[in-house]
């Protein structure tokens, strides 16, 4: 089902972009200086559908990088959570050992919650 659905969209999507780069096979002089139209330092000859393609692929690399920027405070944010999480569970057992010792009797211990080095 997936396979025949992604066929369903993707041929389209394949026809309109061949009809595109048919369409816009004409060439264009590409530059990145921008002091100099008439002879640029730098300046390469493209089809049209090639720079096109060119940009595009370029904005969905740009996107993506900035949505995994965005995304990074937040998973570093659940990492943490995690962290405290775990640490405050581990707490929670010792706690809940210590009151399990003390209802049957075993001496209580002197040290502050949070250290084991020193346990009756």
């Amino acid at each position: 089902m997936r396979r025949v659905l992604a066929w369903i969209i993707l041929a389209p999507v394949a026809t309109i972009a061949l009809l595109f780069a048919l369409a816009n096979r004409g060439w264009v002089t590409v530059s990145i200086d921008p002091f100099s139209q008439a002879a640029p330092a730098y300046a390469v000859e493209l089809p049209l559908f090639l720079v096109m393609f060119g940009a595009l692929i370029i904005g969905v690399l740009l996107g993506g990088v900035a949505v995994w920027f965005g995304r990074l405070r937040w998973q570093m944010a659940a990492h943490r959570a995690e962290r405290e999480a775990a640490r405050l569970r581990a707490e929670k057992a010792e706690v809940e050992a210590r009151a399990r010792a003390e209802a049957f009797g075993a001496p209580r211990s002197i040290a502050p919650p949070g250290d084991r080095a020193i346990a009756g």
